[in-house]
């Protein structure tokens, strides 16, 4: 090699060596919080395949002090599948203080046992709530987690997340909007300027003040005929728990009853994980209210807004007076 090929052949090395340090710079730092050198090893692999940079692994035990350390994080990364409750609850709190003042979003992992306690606690669109998931899930969601920084994952995975997220949202807007209409009071045709459907000849007229359309039984036995239908065809068919949602917590407020976010991920009857983003969305949407438990901080309750509530008055309403029935 001669000495201008030797002098090349260094400063191609050296600019190599300057990309890889800039894009390490530029990766989207991880803090996680994990239980164990296993799960340690768990979410260093889960960071580095989603092309991410774990800043900082730390012990439950001493999260506390040590995320009031912390100056800067991109994602916090809870691993809460092998952790006490006491425990869990001071790291959450530090985590969402450290999430607060550096804008950071947080991911967490945790089992059926914990939904409850994890949902009482973390909530809202910088959340992700992942109840049992597996390495691919976890990366896809570190991956969503450091959208509007440089992680990056496979683009496969990322496509069809991202294209699952954007039609949830879309979804729930749809609904949101339908269910707005229905709770419209229709002051006649064309008023304001508006431009609106004639109103058909068979509309139900508004229930009168304190009665039910419908009880809670024949809401329930909707609910069962869904999971009857479940065992004839593929549930794939009829993924999109919001309407089994809708439902529960409408047979729940007619029987004076509450809904736990645990409950309400049975009655989703799909993944826990999903049912968590529905609640969110939907939460976000305005269908959704949050209820905290006053006996139990640990505790929250899922409850239908006055609007989603009226809505599916006036549904069960129409439905009644023109003799159909729903599943």
């Amino acid at each position: 090699m001669t000495p201008e090929q030797t002098m090349n052949y260094g400063a191609s090395m050296q600019n190599y060596g300057d990309r890889a340090a800039d894009a390490r710079r530029m990766a989207v730092a991880v803090v996680a919080i994990v239980g164990d050198d296993a799960g340690e090893a768990e979410a260093r692999e889960a960071v580095t395949l989603a092309g991410g940079r774990l800043a900082a692994a730390v012990r439950f035990e001493g999260a506390a002090d040590r995320l009031a350390m912390q100056a800067a994080a991109d994602i916090i990364l809870i691993d809460a599948m092998r952790v006490s409750a006491t425990l869990l609850d001071s790291a959450i709190a530090a985590a969402s203080h450290l999430a607060e003042e550096t804008q950071a979003r947080i991911v967490i992992c945790f089992d059926e046992t914990r939904i409850d306690a994890v949902a009482a606690q973390l909530f809202g669109p910088d959340v992700q709530l992942l109840c049992n998931p597996g390495r691919s899930e976890l990366v896809a969601a570190l991956a969503l987690a450091g959208r509007s920084g440089t992680l990056a994952v496979n683009d496969i995975t990322r496509e069809s997340e991202s294209d699952r997220l954007r039609r949830l949202n879309d979804e729930v807007a749809r609904i949101a909007e339908t269910l707005a209409r229905l709770t419209q009071h229709d002051g006649g045709d064309g008023q304001n300027g508006v431009v609106k459907d004639r109103a058909p000849a068979y509309g139900a007229p508004p229930p009168a003040a304190g009665a039910m359309p419908v009880d809670a039984a024949t809401v329930r036995k909707t609910i069962r005929a869904r999971r009857l239908r479940d065992q004839v065809f593929d549930a794939g068919l009829f993924a999109d728990p919001a309407w089994d949602m809708l439902l529960d917590l409408y047979a729940a407020k007619l029987e004076h009853a509450r809904v736990s976010v645990s409950s309400l991920c049975i009655a989703a009857a799909v993944p826990p994980t999903t049912a968590l983003r529905w609640i969110t969305s939907m939460t976000e949407a305005g269908l959704f209210e949050r209820q905290a438990d006053p006996l139990d901080r640990r505790r929250v309750y899922i409850g239908l807004s006055e609007e989603a509530c009226g809505a599916m008055n006036r549904y069960w309403t129409d439905i009644g007076r023109a003799g159909l029935i729903t599943v």
